[in-house]
């Protein structure tokens, strides 16, 4: 408890206007920690500052925090989590520090307190300054070139050179500073062979960090890491080095800002970090772990290096698992953490229950063979787990770790394989599949995963002030824009497509909001797009989106209920109803019977796409206004 009063008494708490203009009438140089309230002030750079006021012993020199969120006069500075230090010397701003650069402050406080000194002891002009740090977001926006997606196209290296993966976190992206950091990663030698800017759901921060979940700061993590765009990048070797890792990791520093502060004040982290979660960079712990983040972020990634094995290029690719349904009910946690443990990323995931007909036709290879009716009963006995696996050469990874098809064989040449392992007692069938080349890995996640499209609506209240960020989370999550338009609909368009709720009583209003204004339509293509967008969009309600998905699109962007920022269909019906309805030109003259009522199809897409393609048989979704 004594240490907390010392810290209350070293800071003055700032928390509204009348205690700022209070603490601007102050004598002498007053340094501020201008912070936002979820994420509190700097309170690593509190030792320092109780040092310099020890060292100094100076009443001229006063520290403060001031929170942003709840003073007027700190209104550009919200929405920012970039620690900031203001210098205020008779009532004037006379100094600004982005970033918790403990050196730098230090030598601030002294310099410019002997200012002040100056002005006050000898009448001289005291230099006031604007915050030249306060860009518009869209002056920055334009001033900063768009990085083409590195997952559009293969990205080929040299076997040679070794890689890693860096992520300039949100911390640092949020504010501004990718640039340059990034300025500084290549001054210091660094190849940096690919980079995109990202934006990570909470399942993908829970993934890619799933090494760290028994950490007491994993969910703390997982929260900061999905609260905003990062930068990915995959950085090569230094000049004479022949691992990039470890160069990497002494560049950026100790996890631990304060211990990087005292150890390397030059490195990234000492620089733009403010304390351990909030350390602005992350570099993989190894040459292990990098391997299995590059397919996390790159599965299009590869190296120009023959294997031992077939002479081909080996690279990240994808193959499917699937689990099947006996060991799915009992082993599915301990198989999972067995694909985690050998380098394996999940892309996709989904459990479903075929029908005779998809096996069938997923086997349709092995339909003619005497195992094929046992098969057949186990695929259909209960839910199947399928699973998108990514890893260099993940085709070839997966098969050797499932060992040999017959189960006997199994036991008795690689009892540690896992066909091995979860072989079903008087069960002539192995419990988990692979798929046997890169032709038909791709061909079978096809099948499981088939390509959506959805109907996704940037909406009049967000339109005009978040339309640039929106389009950027959709296109960093990998969703494919195929139609696009910007349209204000009639009353007339609006009344039609919002027909299911003509009988709710906020249905009038609903259509007059919809029609006042511009809104995009966009149709957006991915493997289960319609689930993908609206996880991304959040609750209907923002209300429950900011406790329930505080990272969503309307717990971020919306207002309230009506004007909740963007709309997402429902489910794969919908989405054909509504793009069909906005975008009229690309249906077909033929029609699908659904439930007795005609629904158009979109041309190159029948209903599901793969004809017997497992789905996951969505209900419509009870939410009013999505």
């Amino acid at each position: 408890m004594a240490g907390k009063k010392k810290e209350a008494s070293l800071q003055a708490s700032v928390t509204n206007q009348e205690q700022w203009e209070e603490m601007l009438a102050t004598k002498g140089l007053t340094v501020v920690d201008v912070y936002q309230q979820w994420c509190g002030p700097c309170r690593a750079v509190v030792s320092l500052l109780r040092k310099i006021k020890n060292e100094l012993g100076d009443d001229l020199l006063h520290f403060a925090t001031a929170e942003a969120d709840s003073i007027d006069a700190l209104e550009k500075y919200r929405g920012k989590c970039e620690p900031t230090f203001l210098f205020f010397g008779g009532g004037e701003l006379v100094a600004v520090l982005r970033g918790a650069n403990a050196p730098l402050l230090q030598r601030m406080i002294v310099e410019e307190l002997a200012k002040e000194k100056l002005v006050l002891e000898q009448g001289g002009e005291r230099k006031a300054v604007n915050d030249e740090g306060l860009v518009d977001d869209e002056k920055r926006e334009e001033e900063e070139a768009p990085q083409q997606s590195a997952n559009e196209e293969s990205i080929i290296v040299p076997a040679s050179k070794s890689y890693t993966v860096a992520i300039i976190k949100p911390d640092a992206v949020a504010h501004g500073k990718a640039n340059e950091i990034i300025m500084k990663i290549q001054d210091a030698g660094f190849e940096i062979l690919a980079q995109e800017e990202r934006m990570l759901t909470e399942v993908e921060a829970r993934d890619f960090y799933q090494h760290k979940s028994a950490e007491a700061c994993f969910e703390d993590l997982v929260q900061f890491m999905s609260s905003g765009p990062s930068h990915i990048l995959v950085l090569s070797q230094v000049e004479g080095s022949a691992n990039v890792v470890p160069a990497w990791r002494e560049f950026i520093g100790p996890a631990d800002t304060e211990e990087a502060w005292r150890e390397n004040p030059e490195c990234l982290r000492a620089q733009y970090g403010t304390q351990t979660l909030f350390n602005a960079v992350h570099g993989s712990e190894d040459s292990d772990q990098a391997s299995r983040e590059l397919a996390f972020f790159f599965p299009n990634f590869r190296t120009a290096s023959v294997t031992e094995q077939d002479g081909e290029e080996e690279r990240v690719e994808r193959t499917l698992a699937l689990i099947r349904p006996d060991v799915a009910r009992e082993n599915r946690e301990e198989i999972l953490a067995q694909i985690h443990k050998s380098g394996f990323t999940v892309a996709l995931q989904k459990e479903v229950t075929l029908t005779e007909e998809q096996v069938r036709q997923f086997y349709f290879q092995h339909v003619e063979e005497d195992y094929f009716p046992a098969l057949l009963r186990c695929m259909t006995s209960g839910p199947v787990l399928a699973l998108a696996l990514a890893r260099m050469g993940a085709v070839h990874h997966w098969r050797n770790i499932l060992g040999p098809s017959d189960v006997k064989k199994a036991k008795e040449e690689s009892p540690e394989c896992l066909r091995a392992q979860f072989a079903v007692e008087d069960e002539p069938i192995n419990q988990l599949h692979g798929s046997a080349s890169h032709e038909e890995a791709e061909r079978e996640i096809n099948f499981f995963f088939p390509k959506q499209q959805t109907l996704a609506v940037i909406k009049p209240d967000a339109l005009e002030k978040h339309k640039e960020m929106i389009l950027e989370e959709i296109h960093g999550r990998g969703f494919s824009v195929t139609r696009l338009k910007e349209t204000v609909l009639s009353r007339e368009m609006a009344e039609e497509f919002y027909k299911d709720h003509r009988d709710k009583p906020f249905f009038s209003q609903l259509v007059e909001f919809m029609s006042r204004g511009p809104c995009m339509m966009l149709v957006l293509t991915k493997e289960n797009a319609v689930e993908e967008w609206r996880a991304m969009m959040g609750p209907t309600d923002p209300d429950q989106a900011m406790v329930t998905s505080p990272n969503s699109m309307r717990a971020r962007f919306a207002s309230n209920i009506l004007h909740n920022s963007v709309h997402g269909s429902s489910n794969e019906q919908h989405a054909e109803e509504k793009i069909c309805l906005i975008f009229g030109d690309i249906c077909t003259d033929s029609e699908l019977t659904v439930d007795g009522e005609t629904d158009t199809s979109i041309p190159g897409e029948s209903h599901n796409s793969t004809p017997c393609s497992p789905q996951t048989g969505e209900t419509d979704d009870p939410e009013a206004l999505h």
